[in-house]
């Protein structure tokens, strides 16, 4: 069985599309619907159910997907451990972060990464949809290691490992009734329009799952997806909002204030369960970086 093939019809999977599966693997679509079909044959079976307009995965279909992953990475590490003995780390990582956070430091990352592998091809993507995308996209395949503020609950069957925890705060313009309080409850700032991260981003899940657990509405007022600009926009009057203290920037004319009930963030590296050499490699050097370099804390 040709592992081409399989990644052809991982590809496909995961675009739902010959085209965009062509365009990701960087080849004609022809090459790719023959690909899947020489697989059907040798399978067997049929793997996807075709339509004018939609490519869906048929029974068969859904039951290979994971064990062609799996067999895809296999081969992958087979030629991580010949390359590595012969002449170094080889291969590729494609690493999804967050746009704007002083957790991770991307370019010293990337550029410490490369200088000690410089045979490992590096891609560093931000996701505009935060840590939903992130992991989505680890999950696809599409990404080999992501950056996550998801629960541990969203994560199941990848491989997680915490970088930090962090705590949420208040932010309140200081010219606020509510900056006269040492601290504030959920209760009280829903009353007041918020700022906040767009759907998806982690802090943001965590925070609308308690408002719901507890019955609480809000309204989100701005969307920002560079969290830097959180508190700007409270200095400006605009809301109030609940985030981590590491996203957060010093902005005039706003202040934090602890919750009352203490709500804790987890940031987090995860990627799939059976990890190549360079992912084993990346993780190491994250987790190095990232041990001694405490989360920002605003004044």
């Amino acid at each position: 069985m040709d592992t081409r093939h399989l990644e052809y019809f991982v590809a496909v999977a995961e675009e739902g599309s010959f085209t965009r599966a062509a365009q990701r693997l960087q080849t004609v679509q022809s090459a790719v619907s023959a690909g899947v079909r020489t697989l059907e044959r040798e399978v067997r079976a049929t793997l996807f159910v075709r339509s004018t307009r939609r490519v869906e995965l048929s029974d068969a279909g859904r039951a290979l997907l994971p064990e062609a992953r799996a067999a895809i990475e296999s081969v992958d590490r087979v030629f991580d451990v010949v390359a590595a003995t012969e002449s170094g780390l080889r291969g590729r990582l494609r690493l999804g972060v967050f746009a704007n956070s002083d957790v991770l430091d991307a370019p010293a990352f990337a550029g410490r990464f490369h200088e000690l592998y410089p045979g490992v091809a590096l891609s560093v993507v931000a996701s505009p949809t935060g840590s939903t995308g992130l992991v989505d996209d680890v999950r696809a395949g599409r990404l080999d290691l992501a950056i996550t503020g998801l629960p541990l609950a969203d994560l199941a069957g990848l491989r997680a490992r915490e970088i930090l925890v962090d705590e949420f705060v208040a932010v309140v313009p200081e010219t606020h009734e509510l900056a006269r309080h040492d601290v504030l409850s959920l209760d009280e700032l829903v009353a007041e329009p918020f700022v906040d991260g767009p759907p998806g981003f982690g802090h943001r899940v965590v925070v609308e799952r308690l408002l719901a657990a507890r019955g609480l509405r809000r309204d989100v007022v701005v969307e920002s997806p560079d969290m830097g600009l959180v508190s700007r926009f409270v200095a400006a009057g605009l809301g109030v909002a609940v985030a981590p203290t590491f996203v957060l920037r010093p902005a005039p004319g706003a202040v934090t204030r602890p919750l009352d009930t203490p709500l804790d963030f987890a940031l987090r590296s995860v990627s799939r369960p059976r990890a190549t050499r360079p992912v084993e490699a990346a993780l190491a050097l994250l987790h190095r970086l990232t041990a001694d370099s405490p989360a920002p804390r605003p004044a």
